[in-house]
């Protein structure tokens, strides 16, 4: 009897723990989630007041009217839109000669590059990583070794290489110096600025892929059952006939997730198309957009709300594309092997 009591002692006390631990668990992940969330709500709190009450003293407010936005209003997101009046702005900013930038335009321009980069990136890898994953050649996997190496080259250090490139100073010019695109459309050859202030200059060293991009498909394909594919070789299939209607049809899902997560990458891109665009307004993107923004402010106070409103209005996009394959995207990881 003293057996079974100390039995079922030991097991409340065990049941009490495991509760004690999932309910400290749930604690720790309810904080985790404030603190990833509460940086987005303010962003929005901030973009819907105007910059006079951003500073306004709050020594006699509760914490629940600090958090909580004051008198709140769109005016910001329509300014940022170009559909605020100047008694609308100078009543938000305080100033009639606020900074602003073409939302719209900087808006299509990102939509371009991003879509144009993740569209490249996940042909060409799918094609590299169909070659190191699925054929047979010597010195493949030092090959594939040597190829991964560039993922711990720092981007930075190719940032000069790359400008050379598009100004055409590597390959514009025969071996007498002479140079031979004058054909192409938009060559300036007096100032040889070939992709400079362009949006193929911005896309073009993102365009054809990436030593993570190959690796994450490479570690699907070389899951792909071997029957299938020899299967086709013996009906007569080529290996590009076999990429085309075996092998991407069976990864689509790990191909839109890598196209989700390089359109984030290309998406929040700044340094690049800094450099390319810093001169050219008409062709930068939103993140450069914002970041011209933020120095274009003729008082001595940034206007925070009219760039938490931009940044938001920026983010929206990526946030929405995140919602609708989180779910797939985070399959697709565990499924591929990316720890």
């Amino acid at each position: 009897m003293s057996t079974a009591l100390a039995g079922m002692a030991g097991g409340r006390a065990d049941s009490t723990g495991a509760r004690f631990g999932r309910g400290t668990a749930w604690l720790l992940l309810a904080l985790l989630i404030v603190a990833t969330i509460f940086p987005f709500y303010w962003t929005l709190r901030t973009g819907l007041v105007t910059n006079a009450s951003l500073f306004e003293s709050t020594t006699d407010k509760s914490v629940i009217e600090r958090i909580l936005p004051e008198d709140p209003t769109t005016v910001n997101f329509r300014r940022v839109l170009g559909q605020a009046t100047d008694e609308e702005i100078l009543e938000a900013t305080g100033r009639t000669n606020s900074a602003s930038f073409d939302y719209l335009t900087a808006m299509k321009n990102s939509v371009i590059i991003a879509t144009f980069i993740a569209i490249g990136q996940v042909f060409f890898s799918a094609l590299a990583a169909y070659a190191f994953a699925r054929l047979r050649f010597p010195g493949r996997d030092k090959l594939f070794f040597l190829y991964l190496t560039g993922m711990m080259i720092p981007p930075i250090f190719v940032l000069i290489p790359n400008l050379l490139l598009i100004l055409g100073d590597f390959w514009v010019f025969d071996a007498n110096g002479h140079e031979w695109l004058d054909w192409v459309p938009g060559y300036d050859a007096s100032s040889r600025t070939f992709l400079l202030g362009r949006l193929p200059g911005v896309i073009a060293p993102f365009f054809f892929m990436t030593p993570f991009a190959v690796f994450f498909l490479r570690q699907f394909f070389l899951g792909i059952n071997r029957s299938l594919e020899e299967a086709a070789l013996i009906d007569g299939a080529s290996h590009f006939r076999i990429f085309r209607s075996v092998i991407l049809p069976i990864a689509r899902p790990q191909m839109i997730t890598l196209g989700v997560l390089t359109y984030i990458t290309a998406w929040n891109e700044f340094l690049w198309p800094l450099v390319v665009t810093q001169q050219f307004p008409e062709k930068q993107p939103l993140t450069v957009a914002l970041g011209v923004f933020t120095t274009q402010q003729p008082g001595t106070q940034p206007d925070w709300s009219g760039l938490m409103s931009g940044t938001l209005l920026a983010a929206l996009p990526v946030i929405l594309i995140f919602m609708i394959f989180g779910k797939r995207l985070v399959d697709s990881i565990q499924f591929s092997g990316i720890k």
